[in-house]
């Protein structure tokens, strides 16, 4: 599998059929019975938080993607799972499927006022993360959460896992079932950080960092347990959704036993 090489100093490769996905979102979640929250408006695009919530759960399980505008995989992978409609039996399930709509209106990584969403958690001032982290209070904690995002500069598949407690990883697992769709970045360093063939385990420092991203907010607030996972995106679109759709169906197995 070889790499397009059509990013040159930032992502340029596909965009994403805005109206279309997040109709197709909306109309999967209503078909399989989710809950549709709009708890924002991004431009002429809502904010979006699809809610599934069962009779005597087990787990709670938080998902989001879409908080940068040119990585158009996450949002295809959620898609993907909702019109599938195979998730756990016993678990609630929160996902946000686009928190940065007026970002993939240009196919840019910021929002419309040039802002990186996933650097405001600490100090919000842009209305998408004010209003998401006002959504978040008001959600109860979660016992995993996984963010999509992609890399336009990676080599390959990678993951950050935050786990300050120890409890049973998932990292392995999901970097062995992408790999069987997606190479993996099996650089020792990744964007500056220690990583293990394709794994990235962070010493957690909040308290230096002026720009939390959102992974570091809910492992403050909202869990103990999290997984940000990076499809490389100098590689085929499908790929990369493939890799995402199965790092998920790793996390939503594990939460079926």
């Amino acid at each position: 599998m070889q790499r397009l090489g059509k990013n040159i100093g930032k992502y340029l490769g596909e965009g994403l059929d805005l109206e279309r996905v997040l109709r197709d979102i909306e109309i999967a979640a209503q078909t399989h019975g989710w809950q549709i929250e709009k708890f924002h408006a991004s431009g002429n695009h809502p904010l979006l938080a699809l809610t599934r919530r069962v009779a005597n759960p087990k787990k709670r399980l938080y998902i989001s993607t879409g908080i940068h505008g040119d990585e158009p995989a996450g949002p295809l992978a959620v898609l993907q799972l909702l019109q599938e409609n195979r998730w756990p039996a016993d678990v609630d399930i929160w996902l946000c499927p686009c928190l940065n709509p007026a970002g993939f209106t240009r196919n840019a990584r910021e929002n419309a006022n040039g802002v990186d969403l996933n650097r405001q958690y600490l100090n919000p001032t842009a209305e998408e993360t004010r209003a998401h982290i006002n959504w978040l209070e008001r959600q109860p904690s979660f016992d995993l959460c996984v963010c999509l995002h992609e890399d336009w500069e990676s080599q390959g598949f990678y993951l950050y896992e935050l786990n300050p407690d120890h409890q049973p990883s998932l990292a392995q697992r999901i970097i062995d079932r992408v790999a069987e769709i997606c190479p993996i970045d099996l650089s020792e360093m990744i964007e500056g950080r220690d990583a293990v063939r394709g794994i990235i385990s962070p010493i957690i420092t909040p308290q230096t960092r002026p720009d939390w991203p959102e992974a570091l907010y809910l492992l403050m607030y909202k869990t103990r347990l999290s997984y940000t996972v990076e499809a490389p995106s100098d590689y085929e679109l499908k790929t990369r959704v493939a890799a995402e759709v199965a790092a998920l169906r790793v996390v939503l197995e594990s939460l079926e036993k």
